[in-house]
């Protein structure tokens, strides 16, 4: 356990939101140096996965380098198998021996922001009410869960800057207990476990 982590992550929501959501683990001695996304709102694919992981390694050479990258993806209705598959058997062979870093895989269901249901209380409080009618003791069971935030925003449109104010207002302590694929991703970024693999609640 421990160490500098960058994450690989689809857009710019998670790039300003992800490192609040992990910012309790420096006490454990494991430390997000970054996010990097798919500039211009590109896809997250092994291609890109790949530019981005050889970027931040070779930008890192000669100061820090990442002791392992973890790339987080949004299922959006797929499987973790249709979401990973490709990044887990291809990625390996294209990075080699070139990067000299651990690389681990994450799933956030169906969107990051199912996350966010699983503290209910202090979503409550940045809403101003209630959450809407959704079961948020299992964050990862809702549907559509940005479009659901997106509605219980009322009149301010969801941006990832706002996206942001809402994970520096969570306790993730509370969202991992509720949600098996913020646990998994938790424990990628610690351990080194793969939430493909994680295990349920």
């Amino acid at each position: 356990m421990g160490g500098h982590v960058v994450v690989v992550a689809s857009g710019e929501t998670e790039r300003r939101s992800l490192p609040h959501l992990v910012s309790h683990l420096r006490d454990q001695g494991v430390f997000v140096d970054e996010v990097r996304i798919p500039p211009g709102n590109g896809a997250l694919n092994v291609s890109m996965a790949e530019r981005l992981i050889k970027a931040a390694w070779y930008a890192s050479l000669g100061s820090s380098p990442p002791d392992k990258f973890v790339i987080l993806v949004d299922l959006d209705n797929r499987t973790p198998d249709d979401a990973l598959g490709a990044l887990q058997d291809e990625l390996p062979q294209r990075l080699g021996d070139e990067v000299g870093a651990k690389i681990k895989y994450a799933y956030a269901q169906q969107h990051l922001e199912a996350w966010y249901f699983g503290d209910t209380a202090n979503l409550r409080a940045y809403l101003g009410h209630a959450p809407g009618n959704v079961d948020t003791s299992k964050p990862d069971e809702i549907e559509n869960p940005k479009n659901h935030l997106k509605n219980v925003l009322d009149d301010r449109v969801y941006t990832a800057r706002i996206s942001e104010e809402i994970a520096m207002s969570l306790d993730t302590k509370t969202i991992a207990g509720r949600s098996p694929s913020f646990r998994g991703f938790l424990e990628a970024v610690k351990n080194g476990v793969s939430s493909r693999d994680a295990d349920g609640p």
